[in-house]
C-alpha cells in the first residue's frame, strides 16, 4: 500500500495527514499523539475515526499540523483522518458520516469592526 493523503482544516488550523500501512503508530508533529495533545478528552478526537472503523492497529497515521489553538488542531486531525481512511475503503463512509467527522466545521471568528473593542461588543452609552 501506498501513501495516503489528506487534508483537514478547523478554524485557523491545517492539519496534512499522511496514513501508511503500519502497526498503529500516531504521529503529530514529530511527537506521539499523546505528547503533543496532553488532555485526554483531546486524544479522543485524534483515535475517534480510527476506533468508529475498528483500524486502529492496522496503519499509521503521520500529521504536520499547524496554526490555530490545541482543540482546533485535534478537530482538523480528526478530519484530516476520517479523508485518508475513505481514500482507503469507500465502506468506511457511512459509520464516519453518521458520527459527523466528514463535515468541516467552517465557524471561524468574527473580525474587531473600528469604533468598538470587539467584533460585536459596544462600549457603554451615555443617553445623557
Amino acid at each position: 500500500m501506498e501513501m495516503i493523503n489528506a487534508l483537514g482544516r478547523r478554524k485557523a488550523s491545517v492539519a496534512r495527514v499522511y496514513l501508511t500501512q503500519g502497526d498503529g503508530t500516531i504521529t503529530v508533529n514529530g511527537k506521539t499523539y499523546k505528547e503533543y495533545f496532553p488532555q485526554s478528552h483531546i486524544q479522543h478526537y485524534v483515535i475517534d475515526p480510527l476506533q468508529t472503523v475498528d483500524v486502529a492497529t492496522l496503519y499509521n497515521i503521520n500529521v504536520n499540523v499547524n496554526g490555530g489553538g490545541f482543540k482546533g488542531q485535534a478537530e482538523a486531525v480528526r478530519l484530516g483522518i476520517s479523508r485518508a481512511l475513505i481514500k482507503i475503503n469507500e465502506e468506511f463512509r457511512p459509520p464516519l458520516k453518521a458520527k459527523k467527522y466528514l463535515r468541516r466545521d467552517s465557524r471561524v471568528v468574527e473580525r474587531k469592526k473600528y469604533g468598538k473593542p470587539k467584533a460585536r461588543k459596544s462600549f457603554q452609552f451615555s443617553k445623557r
